[in-house]
């Protein structure tokens, strides 16, 4: 059961993917690299010890109230890693702008929060978060990345393609991270259908 429950999030019950959560970040800080492994490592970071808070206090917090709990808890740990961005990487704060604070309400985090952590011990509560944690950074990334290399010609800022290479500007603009997504979904059934 435990290795279940990290494979869960990397493939099978991919977050992005699969479950088509969290979109509003996924397609707003996609547009780099950069942005996509910050947003990814906060919301490994909020998951992670949110779930290992409402694991410890699945047997305290009377159902009635959970939600609200649980919200809170998130809240904490959120309000933690915006303040750490904003004062160690003032330019990756701004440019993942209101994002961040809105981590307190992804599906992604809630979800795991309420269906999992809530319901299993310490051990899969962690294992589960890890899962959909990484499961959603792997998924942020590579959108960022076909998005970075087809709307800009570079990887982490790094010129990847030649001169000559005439940049797609719609990458970097929504309807790109629709399309990359969209393709990134359609490969992923096709790989799950080949297996």
């Amino acid at each position: 059961m435990g290795s279940r429950s990290f494979k869960e999030g990397l493939w099978t019950n991919h977050p992005i993917f699969r479950q088509l959560l969290g979109m509003c970040p996924t397609l707003a800080v996609t547009t780099t690299v950069l942005n996509g492994i910050s947003m990814g490592l906060a919301v490994i970071f909020v998951l992670f010890f949110s779930s290992l808070v409402v694991s410890l206090l699945r047997k305290v917090v009377p159902y009635q109230v959970r939600i609200a709990v649980y919200t809170i808890i998130i809240a904490t740990f959120v309000t933690i890693v915006d303040i750490f961005l904003k004062a160690n990487f003032p330019q990756v704060s701004k440019a993942l702008g209101p994002y961040v604070p809105l981590i307190i309400v992804n599906c992604i985090i809630l979800g795991r929060c309420e269906a999992f952590a809530s319901k299993n011990k310490l051990s899969l509560a962690l294992l589960d978060a890890l899962g959909m944690g990484v499961g959603f950074f792997w998924g942020l990334v590579a959108l960022a990345s076909v998005r970075e290399i087809l709307g800009q010609g570079t990887i982490l800022g790094y010129r990847i393609l030649p001169p000559s290479f005439n940049p797609l500007v719609v990458m970097i603009l929504p309807p790109g991270a629709f399309l990359v997504l969209g393709s990134l979904v359609a490969i992923m059934n096709r790989l799950e259908r080949v297996k």
